[in-house]
């Protein structure tokens, strides 16, 4: 997908190291909501209030701090590097639903996810996610989402 946006509009490669975490989870935000959103209509179609519903608890800041732990531990070095600038980023925004290490964790995962999606690395993001969802909702004692 990314290959064909910057055809699209004749962008060029940029060296990921100079991007911010913060920008890196502005986009990673968009591209874990896309996939979090495909698989759950993927799984099969229902009222919009209730994939609105679905997709909500896996993208909120709790289920992604569930992910950061879960991924802590089965990351590469540099991913590490990654997620922990995304956790130490400072953000202005702040959180009104979430406690602060949780919403540092789930920036930490965005910050991950626009990272492996604008290297190109689809496979490893998908298996990353797949491995959230599952732990999320293992975490909510099967709880089907």
């Amino acid at each position: 997908m990314l290959n064909s946006i910057n055809e699209a509009f004749g962008l060029h490669k940029v060296d990921l190291r100079t991007y911010s975490p913060l920008a890196l989870a502005f986009i990673g935000d968009s591209v874990f909501a896309t996939v979090v959103k495909t698989v759950i209509i993927e799984r099969g179609n229902c009222q919009g209030a209730k994939l609105h519903s679905y997709s909500a608890h896996l993208v909120r800041a709790e289920s992604q701090a569930k992910m950061f732990d879960l991924w802590k531990e089965i990351i590469t070095e540099e991913e590490g590097d990654i997620l922990k600038r995304g956790r130490n980023a400072k953000s202005v925004n702040g959180t009104k639903y979430a406690s602060e290490e949780d919403y540092r964790k789930a920036t930490a995962v965005e910050a991950l996810t626009g990272y492996l999606f604008l290297a190109g690395c689809e496979e490893r993001l998908c298996e990353l996610i797949r491995l959230g969802i599952d732990a999320v909702l293992d975490a909510d004692n099967g709880k089907d989402a």
